[in-house]
Formats: C-alpha cells, sequence, structure tokens
C-alpha cells in the first residue's frame, strides 16, 4: 500500500519567471509543512520540462500554457499579466514610425518569446534582430542599456533592483495575461505531487486562478 505521507525527494520544473516571482514563498510553506520531502528543482522551458516529466526526470511542474492535455493532468496555479518593458527613455512601443527594432527574449520554446513575435506580427512587423539570454536579469539589463524591448510576467519586476530605469507597457487586454499550471503525467500522482496541489487550492483565492483539474 503507498505510504500517503509525503516523503523522499519532490523533483520539481518550472519556468525561470515562475521559479524567481512565484515559487520562494510556496516552497517555503511546503518545506514548513513538509520538512522529510526533500525539494530539487530544475527550470527551463515548457518543452524541456514537458520532455524531462515524459521521461521521468521531474514529478511535476510549472508552465504558462498551453500544455498539452493528452499525457498530462493539469491544475490552474498563477494567473499572470503580461507587459513589455523598454528602457525608461522609450515613451510608447506602438509608434509605427518607431518600432523597437530588437527583441530580447529566453530561447525558442519560452511562451513570452512566442507572445512577444505575435505581438509584432499583429501589428504587421517583425523584429529586425533577437538577443537570446538565459535570465531574466540579464535580459532586464539589457532593457535598462536600451538595446531592446521584452516581454515578460509583471511578477518578475517585483525583484529586478534597477527598475527605475524601465518603463513598462501594458499590453491589451486579449493580450495581456498567461495562465501558468501545475502539471505531471497522468496517472503518476504522489503524495509529494498531491500535497502541493492541496497547497495550491489553499491559495488560489491570492492568486485569482480557480484551482480545479483540468482534465
Amino acid at each position: 500500500m503507498l505510504d500517503p505521507r509525503p516523503r523522499g525527494t519532490l523533483r520539481l520544473g518550472a519556468m525561470e519567471s515562475t521559479a524567481a516571482a512565484r515559487l520562494p514563498g510556496l516552497l517555503a510553506e511546503y518545506h514548513a509543512r513538509h520538512p522529510e520531502v526533500e525539494i530539487q528543482l530544475r527550470t527551463g522551458n515548457p518543452q524541456v520540462l514537458a520532455t524531462a516529466m515524459l521521461a521521468g526526470e521531474l514529478d511535476a511542474a510549472f508552465a504558462a500554457e498551453p500544455i498539452a492535455d493528452a499525457p498530462f493532468e493539469k491544475l490552474p496555479a498563477f494567473q499572470e499579466q503580461l507587459v513589455i518593458v523598454s528602457a525608461a527613455s522609450r515613451i510608447s512601443v506602438e509608434d509605427r514610425l518607431d518600432m523597437p527594432k530588437t527583441m530580447i527574449a529566453f530561447e525558442h520554446g519560452c511562451p513570452h518569446r512566442k507572445r512577444l513575435e505575435q505581438w509584432y506580427a499583429r501589428r504587421g512587423f517583425m523584429a529586425e534582430k533577437t538577443i537570446e539570454l538565459g535570465s531574466y536579469h540579464a535580459i532586464l539589463g539589457c532593457v535598462v542599456a536600451g538595446m531592446g524591448i521584452a516581454l515578460m510576467p509583471k511578477s518578475v519586476l517585483s525583484g529586478f533592483p534597477e527598475s527605475r530605469w524601465l518603463k513598462l507597457h501594458e499590453l491589451p487586454s486579449d493580450e495581456d495575461n498567461a495562465v501558468t499550471v501545475l502539471f505531471w503525467r497522468k496517472g503518476a500522482g504522489s503524495p509529494n505531487v498531491t500535497a502541493l496541489q492541496g497547497l495550491l487550492a489553499e491559495q488560489s483565492l491570492s492568486t485569482g486562478v480557480a484551482a480545479a483539474t483540468i482534465a
């Protein structure tokens, strides 16, 4: 019979934005309730995390939708407001005579990069250059330096010490939100993952996302 108590190791994956802005408090509370569980955290884009999970290397992961339904079960976790950030000196990113020529983003597979590419496409433009970086602090540092624009969850900016040198550009209501889900392989749940699901359900009122499993 499976021991229903959380114990052992929880192998967790997350997008970097989620790991930086959303998980510190959540995992601190998880550890306080279940100190016998060792938490191992790996960051990556949704494709990397899904592949690792199907290979049996992760127990669960946080990633922005869309996540394939067939092999996974999902639980809404966080509602994110997306913004475009530029250097403080840029007045607008919507001036068709002065569209930003360079976008700064993670590698292909990052959903926020795809959203920024779609933002350009909906306005009939393409970025002339893309700078690929591996962390939000590096991306924001380049934005501050005036090298280009980036799209990211607004929650990421709360921990950036030089935010006064940034300008936030809000997006239209049909472009400004993303849902981050907790997902795991169908039929591969565990007491450790169940405990995390329960904690998310308790915190759902503060996140604004109903914690109900998506079939």
